[in-house]
C-alpha cells in the first residue's frame, strides 16, 4: 500500500523563528538593511531568509520597490506578520521565564510604570522591596500609555506593569491595587473655586476643559460624559501631569483628573471634589497569566497591594 507523501511533509515545517523575526524586523524598520542592523546579520542573510520564507509559504511576502524607498509587506506578508508577532513573542517570554527561573534571588525584575503611579506609589513600592530582595535590580519602563505597557507584558518584554483597570487582553491576569477618584482642577481665580457643591455633569461639559491625550484616565470622563448626553470640549490635551494642572491653574480651562495624579501643593490651584458624580479611575497591575512568575515578581505585586492600599486610604481621608 502506498503512503501519500503529501502527508508525511508539510513545507511549512520548514519556517524558522529566525523567518519570522527577520518579517518582523522588516516590516518594524522599513529596510532589509535596518532589519540586518537590528537583528544582528547581515542583509544578504536577511534576504535569504525572507526568500526561504517566501518559497516555504508560497506568497510574495514583501514588496520590494528598489532603490531608497522603504519596502512595505504583502497583504500575504500582514497576515503572516500577527502570526510571527505572536510566536517571536512568545518565544521571548519563554526566554525571560528561564531566565526568571535560573536567576533565583538574583538577577531583574522588569517593571511598567505610568506617571501618577511612578510618582505616589512606586517609590514606596521599591523602598520596601529592596529591603526584602536586595539583589534583585528592578528595571523600570515608563510610558504615557498603560495599553503600550501590557503589549510589553504580552511578548515577554516586561515582568509586571501598573495599568488602568480593566484590560481586555485574554493572556493577562490583573490585579486591582486603589480606586483613584477624580476631582476638578481650577484656577483658583476660577468662580468654580467658590462652589459649595460638586459639579453636575452638565456643568462640567460646559466649560473649557483640559485633558490627558494618550492617557486612558481622560477617555473615562469623555465615555462618561457622553453616556449622559453631553459632548465635551477639550481647549487643550497633553500627557504630562504637571502641564494639565498647569493650565489649570493659569485659567485655561478645567481639568478633570484623578486625585493620584494631582499636585495638592500647588497654590495657583483648587482641587473641587466631585462626590460620585464619576466613577473612580481602578489602578491595577497585570503580568502574563501563562509565564513562570518568579518569587521576587510574586513579592513586588504583594508588596505593590500593601502601599497601593495605604495611598488609598490617604487619599479618601
Amino acid at each position: 500500500m502506498k503512503r501519500d507523501r503529501s502527508l508525511l511533509f508539510d513545507p511549512w515545517l520548514g519556517v524558522e523563528v529566525r523567518h519570522l523575526a527577520a518579517l518582523e524586523a522588516i516590516a518594524n524598520e522599513g529596510t532589509f538593511g535596518k532589519a540586518a542592523i537590528r537583528l544582528g546579520y547581515t542583509q544578504s542573510a536577511i534576504s535569504q531568509q525572507i526568500a526561504t520564507l517566501e518559497r516555504v509559504v508560497g506568497a510574495q511576502l514583501i514588496e520590494r520597490p528598489g532603490g531608497p524607498r522603504p519596502v512595505s509587506l504583502t497583504e500575504a506578508g500582514k497576515v503572516l506578520l500577527g502570526h510571527a508577532e505572536s510566536i517571536v513573542g512568545r518565544l521571548k517570554a519563554a526566554q525571560a521565564d528561564l531566565a526568571a527561573l535560573s536567576a533565583g534571588e538574583s538577577g531583574s525584575l522588569r517593571v511598567g510604570t505610568f506617571q501618577s503611579v511612578g510618582a505616589r506609589v512606586l517609590p514606596e513600592v521599591m523602598r520596601r522591596f529592596a529591603k526584602t530582595w536586595p539583589h534583585v535590580d528592578v528595571v523600570l519602563h515608563e510610558s504615557n500609555s498603560d495599553r503600550e505597557l501590557a503589549t510589553l507584558v504580552e511578548r515577554g518584554e516586561l515582568d509586571v506593569a501598573f495599568a488602568q483597570l480593566p484590560i481586555e487582553a485574554p493572556s493577562l491576569e490583573w490585579f486591582e491595587l486603589l480606586r483613584d477618584d477624580y476631582v476638578v482642577v481650577a484656577s483658583r481665580d476660577s468662580p468654580i473655586a467658590s462652589r459649595t457643591r460638586p459639579l453636575s455633569l452638565a456643568e462640567i461639559a460646559n466649560q473649557p476643559l483640559i485633558g490627558f491625550r494618550q492617557c486612558r484616565a481622560t477617555e473615562i470622563v469623555v465615555d462618561q460624559l457622553r453616556a449622559s448626553g453631553h459632548e465635551p470640549r477639550f481647549v487643550s490635551r497633553s500627557d504630562d501631569n504637571g502641564v494639565v494642572q498647569g493650565l489649570a491653574g493659569a485659567g485655561i480651562g478645567i481639568a478633570v483628573m484623578p486625585r493620584l495624579t494631582v499636585d495638592a501643593n500647588d497654590d495657583s490651584i483648587v482641587i473641587v471634589d466631585l462626590g460620585h458624580r464619576l466613577a473612580p479611575r481602578i489602578v491595577g497591575m497585570v503580568w502574563h497569566a501563562d509565564r513562570y512568575h518568579s518569587a521576587a515578581a510574586r513579592s513586588f505585586v504583594e508588596t505593590a497591594r500593601e502601599v497601593a492600599a495605604e495611598t488609598g486610604a490617604a487619599l479618601a481621608a
